[in-house]
């Protein structure tokens, strides 16, 4: 197997892409291409100045760094020994450590390569390279450094990226700018743009230039980041300097065109780059494929078909056909996909049993089972015959439009074709068998999976144990929720939280509180929110000595309550009378700095209001409102007062909202208003749209017509006609009606 990592030289030729080797490669600085508002490479910004504090050796080499790891490499003993101690990390004593130790020393730096490249975790990968990097007379040969960085370039490790480059600064290892990109592609599928840019100007402090393949991966990074017009500036930039693009280059350009919708502008790139003596290659021309696939356009992929073949001299071949048929089937185009793979066919190539199996997905994802079908019947008789993950499709289908007999059938006509299910099979028919209902009998199934010599993984367990919960049979979802932790699979929070959610609201929560633990203490990665739904459970039941608790127990368990958790543990003890401790309870989040939220106050405004204490609420409010601002908190007050039928301190608030006078403050003039009427108090509802008036508020006509009334019957017929007077000379009222 020929892996690609960084290793010894092997001159390749120029690969600066005809860079003029006397002119210098400074941009003058890529604070163009930071965000807006970023400042880049601060001096004082000690994750990468810190590089510039070491006598780093960076020099201008047009070398690729290259190196091809044969399998041999991957299964030599000491390698494959390593590999297996690793795997034993975490039961690690001082003697397996010893071994391990002299292992290392006895590795030459290519196998060291091999065991990096052989984890499947890049985090452990990782982990190994520091606890190599600490041992006594050994150290990394710089190959290893490259094939970390390169490592770490498929992943969002990014700090653990730039820990690398760091670590080779300190041994005086040569930082190539092949190094500096893997670390600008991890900040880049991190998502953190801003740093993967800062690396161009730490290269240039560092004195390395950079060359052709940086700048396309400053490009692609670009790119990829939705940053379409600052790649066409930096690829302006390098052409001024001398560094000429190749086809990556041109290919990056029109990914990025695609990305953004812009096809024409990608179609006049290709048109371009003949007169730039760099012809597109095939990959051009799929970029924009993929494009029109994923918008069915299948005449203008044939139209670009043929503008291959005359213009590029590109001929179609087996890789063009795959690669249509993929892109169509993946955008659920079946039936198109489907025409090409025939064209293919009587091309005279002949698709692989990978190729017809997309096509059978798609039509399966659409319910199209007689198609996906038929296709399996053609694979036969061709002579191509289905694979597991071929049948396993079909099985899928059956399952998702309610034909589960159908799904089992398909299981044994497997079996009969000496194609054994294995478990995404199986994971497939019990998922539909709980769709459907049953899932006692999945739970049954998986039970006996020994039997059938497959074993279930983590998405078994938990297709079977949310299809249990959803039809109410708890106690058996939490038995085999516990089951799938004593085979080492965890639940995660989403999963753990539909569990304890479920119990709470049958108010078991003995039950809930049982299963809770049982995940806290066997290592799941229980979070803030499964706490907070086990403390909502226990307050909805009023228990609020298990919610309080509960929240101590968040403290032990380093877990810190957020607003959530503090809010329903605020309302269960002002429902029970307990104002006091929720007032402490309040003040407690506020100084842990914890921002309020819109139920947060609501919940407070009820529950005082309730208890009739406005001072301490108001109090309150402005503790709160000191932290997070909320709008309409006073016409909260207002409103929930009034349907308490607390009118007087409703009233005497009405001056705080008056002075914004917005939309929200006239619908609660309005219910004070409708408040005072059901009282029989008119005279106080006029007083209240008198002062509407005079902030330029509007009164609700209907409600003011109805506390004119009420006046005239109760003899105050001047209050009454100065009320209607006030609409007619806002012109919401004509003289003739009054």
């Amino acid at each position: 197997m020929g892996v690609k990592v960084s290793g010894e030289l092997s001159s390749s030729g120029d690969n600066n892409g005809g860079c003029q080797k006397n002119q210098s490669l400074n941009f003058g600085g890529f604070d163009e291409f930071e965000e807006e508002g970023d400042n880049c490479c601060d001096e004082n910004d000690d994750d990468f100045v810190a590089l510039n504090s070491y006598s780093v050796q960076c020099v201008r080499t047009d070398d690729v760094w290259k190196i091809e790891l044969e399998e041999d490499e991957f299964r030599h003993p000491l390698v494959r020994e390593i590999c297996r101690l690793i795997q034993l990390r975490s039961s690690w004593n001082p003697k397996l450590e010893s071994d391990m130790r002299h292992l290392l020393r006895s590795l030459k730096p290519l196998q060291v390569c091999a065991v990096l490249l052989s984890q499947d975790d890049e985090r452990v990968a990782l982990q190994f390279f520091y606890w190599a990097d600490r041992q006594w007379r050994y150290r990394h040969n710089a190959i290893v450094y490259y094939a970390m960085l390169e490592i770490l370039s498929k992943t969002k490790l990014c700090q653990g990226a730039r820990r690398v480059l760091r670590l080779m600064a300190r041994r005086g290892i040569q930082c190539r700018p092949e190094a500096f990109g893997y670390l600008m592609v991890s900040y880049s599928r991190a998502g953190n743009l801003r740093n993967a840019l800062k690396v161009l100007t730490l290269m240039q402090k560092a004195g390395v230039e950079l060359n052709l393949a940086l700048c396309n991966t400053a490009i692609h990074v670009l790119v990829m980041s939705n940053r379409l017009e600052k790649a066409l500036r930096f690829f302006e930039r390098m052409q001024i300097v001398g560094i000429i693009p190749n086809v990556v280059t041109y290919n990056c350009l029109i990914k990025g065109y695609c990305n953004q919708n812009q096809v024409e502008n990608a179609l006049q790139l290709i048109a371009d780059m003949s007169s730039k003596n760099c012809s597109p290659d095939k990959v051009s021309y799929y970029t924009i494929m993929s494009f029109f696939c994923k918008e069915k356009q299948v005449k203008e992929v044939r139209d670009l078909m043929e503008k291959m073949v005359k213009e590029s001299n590109l001929f179609p071949d087996m890789v063009t056909y795959n690669t249509l048929i993929h892109m169509l089937s993946k955008n659920g185009h079946a039936d198109e996909a489907l025409e090409f793979l025939r064209e293919a066919e009587a091309s005279g190539f002949r698709i692989d049993k990978v190729g017809h199996s997309a096509i059978i997905h798609s039509y399966c994802k659409q319910g199209k089972i007689d198609e996906a079908k038929s296709i399996v019947n053609g694979m036969l008789s061709k002579g191509c015959n289905p694979d597991v993950v071929t049948y396993t499709a079909v099985v899928d289908g059956f399952c998702r439009v309610g034909k589960v007999d159908q799904a089992k059938k398909m299981l044994q006509h497997m079996h009969k074709h000496d194609c054994k299910p294995n478990t995404v099979s199986y994971t497939a028919l019990l998922t539909g068998l709980c769709r459907s209902g049953n899932s006692l009998q999945a739970r049954e199934m998986m039970n006996g999976s020994e039997e059938e010599f497959w074993t279930p993984n983590a998405i078994t367990y938990s297709a079977v144990m949310h299809g249990l919960r959803k039809e109410g049979k708890l106690s058996e979802a939490c038995d085999v929720a516990k089951k799938m932790i004593s085979k080492g699979f965890f639940p995660n929070p989403v999963e753990i939280n539909l569990i304890i959610e479920s119990l709470c609201r049958e108010e078991k929560m003995d039950e809930a509180k049982r299963f809770f633990e049982e995940c806290l203490n066997k290592g799941c990665a229980v979070n803030v929110v499964n706490f907070t739904t086990l403390i909502h459970g226990y307050c909805r039941k009023g228990d609020l000595e298990s919610a309080l608790s509960l929240l101590d127990d968040m403290y032990l368990s380093n877990k810190h309550p957020d607003a959530v958790t503090y809010t329903a543990i605020i309302d269960t003890l002002g429902k029970n009378g307990r104002i006091e401790e929720a007032t402490d309870l309040t003040v407690k989040m506020l100084k842990k700095g914890l921002l309020p939220t819109p139920v947060t106050y609501r919940t407070v405004i009820h529950r005082y209001c309730q208890m009739e204490r406005v001072e301490d609420l108001l109090k309150l409010l402005e503790k709160m409102l000191s932290r997070q601002k909320c709008k309409t908190v006073y016409n909260q007050v207002i409103e929930k007062l009034c349907s308490f039928g607390n009118l007087q301190e409703a009233d005497k608030l009405l001056s705080r909202i008056l002075k914004t006078a917005s939309r929200n403050d006239a619908n609660t003039c309005n219910m004070l208003m409708e408040s005072y009427l059901s009282k029989e108090m008119p005279l106080s509802a006029y007083k209240v749209a008198c002062r509407m008036f005079n902030r330029n508020l509007i009164p609700d006509l209907k409600l003011s017509e109805k506390v004119s009334k009420r006046l005239m019957l109760e003899g105050k017929s001047a209050e009454a006609d100065n009320l209607m007077l006030r609409f007619v000379e806002r012109g919401h009222l004509s003289p003739q009606g009054e």
